[in-house]
């Protein structure tokens, strides 16, 4: 199983301009591309910030106001008009990191930077929703092969995965109470998944009710049952007291 990541997402071939760009300049690049921001890169091709439709439509709105920043509505030039610093992302971060930044900076966009700080692509909101147009079946199909079998190591039908837009619902058995938790985190984690339904059963319920698997050689040849007796479980009385097992 691979996780989708920033890099897998990305535009790599990205518009980008200088901070001494022309104003209608820029509103021919916008156009011309059909996006609506473009990095401000430095000589060295650093991202320094963002430009986009809205800093225009600012500059545009702020005609005959008085406005908190006058140096907009005056600007000739990138250098006045981008938002700076920008946000940027890493390659190798998790569509999930990306969103959060997103989020934080309520940014639609990205500039994604390698190791040197210099653009390596552009990764948007929607470049992160695409992943959810994966099919149904290209989602069962990955948590079948690629997560209960090839890295849980569980056998072929043991927990089956069924998916419905996205959803997954897990039915079937595993062995222990403590693999519950392991085996939702790995579905969730694949792309495209919106939400897991764990409906399984465990063999054992492991150190949560202090029953443990039977050893080998604890089970009798002919049923495969274990030997060992099972003590009952204790129950609170009346008073609220745990009285002892018998």
């Amino acid at each position: 199983m691979r996780y989708s990541t920033v890099g897998d997402v990305m535009t790599r071939q990205v518009v980008t301009v200088r901070p001494g760009c022309a104003f209608k300049e820029v509103a021919r690049l916008l156009d011309r591309h059909g996006v609506t921001a473009v990095p401000v890169v430095d000589d060295e091709g650093r991202p320094v910030g963002v430009v986009s439709e809205a800093d225009l439509l600012r500059h545009e709105a702020g005609r005959g106001l008085v406005v908190a920043d006058p140096s907009r509505v005056h600007a000739e030039t990138v250098a006045a008009l981008m938002t700076s610093p920008a946000v940027t992302a890493r390659p190798e971060w998790s569509i999930p990191e990306a969103a959060r930044t997103m989020e934080r900076h309520r940014v639609e966009r990205l500039p994604v930077v390698g190791a040197d700080g210099r653009l390596a692509g552009i990764v948007s909101s929607h470049d992160l929703l695409r992943l959810y147009l994966r099919s149904d079946a290209a989602l069962a199909d990955e948590i079948r092969h690629d997560v209960l079998e090839r890295i849980l190591g569980l056998a072929p039908g043991r927990v089956r995965a069924t998916v419905h837009e996205g959803v997954v619902t897990l039915t079937g058995r595993v062995d222990a109470s403590t693999d519950l938790p392991v085996v939702v985190r790995l579905c969730r984690s694949v792309a495209g998944v919106v939400a897991v339904h764990p409906r399984l059963t465990c063999a054992y319920a492991g150190a949560d009710l202090d029953v443990e698997p039977p050893r080998t050689g604890e089970r009798r040849a002919a049923g495969g049952r274990d030997t060992r007796r099972h003590q009952p479980a204790a129950t609170a009385d009346s008073t609220g007291k745990e009285p002892r097992s018998r």
